[in-house]
């Protein structure tokens, strides 16, 4: 049998169910055959047989092929955005119970930050996020907690002093914040999606994807809207067909079901 990078995609399909057709190829093999010169396997077959076999490196592989490059309040302005125009407005059409996704959320700056910018419209006991990765391991980083001072330099300085503790060289977030998000495991590319939501956050996370597979991903997102709910994408990406997609484009990088 020739163990070649097509057999490799199937055989991590078969243990992880990550479809690796659905990233760019050079991109990821490139990633991949770094990772397998590093243990020192002589080629795909053999690094699959150590991922069978050793817990840590599996682990490692599938931390390895998500990408968690990740900051509280990445893009300023965006955030600020969210502040002033949407959350007020998903206040006056859904009440304060807002329905939040974040999606893809790595090791939890995300979601955390979502908890902080409702902070200042609803009360803290009312916000409830529901947060997924397919990484155990960023999600179990984003359960503890903690974090760079690079990670929160985008916090707004109230909201840095309130809710984070400087611990050594680094930032806890507080168990107030931490108490509002609820984590879970899910694959944007297999799995079902949930519905019913006013507002999905999935950002920097979708570059990484063929244009089949983003266009697919959007597709589901919309439909895991209610109608009037807003999603909000990355700085580094855009909805070209977000019309035939049945989007209406709010603002950059924020785009709405439309309520009919």
């Amino acid at each position: 049998m020739i163990y070649d990078y097509e057999y490799f995609k199937g055989a991590v399909f078969q243990l992880t169910k990550i479809d690796l057709n659905a990233y760019k190829e050079r991109q990821m093999k490139r990633r991949i055959d770094s990772l397998i010169a590093k243990h020192g396997c002589k080629g795909y077959d053999d690094y699959i047989q150590l991922l069978k076999t050793d817990k840590s490196r599996f682990e490692e592989f599938v931390t390895y092929l998500t990408i968690n490059v990740s900051e509280f309040y990445r893009n300023p302005d965006q955030w600020k955005v969210m502040d002033q125009t949407i959350i007020p407005e998903l206040i006056s059409k859904f009440g304060k119970n807002l329905k939040i996704w974040s999606a893809a959320c790595s090791t939890g700056d995300e979601p955390y930050s979502l908890v902080m910018a409702l902070s200042r419209h609803i009360p803290l006991n009312m916000i409830k996020i529901v947060a997924t990765d397919l990484d155990k391991q960023v999600i179990a980083k984003a359960k503890v907690g903690l974090y760079n001072e690079k990670s929160i330099q985008g916090v707004p300085e109230d909201l840095k002093k309130k809710y984070f503790t400087k611990v050594g060289l680094s930032y806890q977030i507080s168990d107030e914040i931490k108490s509002r998000v609820e984590f879970r495991e899910h694959n944007l590319l297999n799995n079902d999606y949930p519905k019913g939501y006013h507002m999905i956050v999935c950002r920097n996370v979708l570059i990484y994807f063929t244009e089949e597979a983003k266009d697919e991903v959007f597709v589901k997102f919309r439909e895991s809207l209610a109608p009037g709910g807003i999603l909000f994408i990355g700085s580094t990406e855009q909805i070209m067909t977000y019309r035939e997609m049945g989007y209406e484009r709010k603002s950059s990088f924020y785009y709405e079901r439309p309520l009919q």
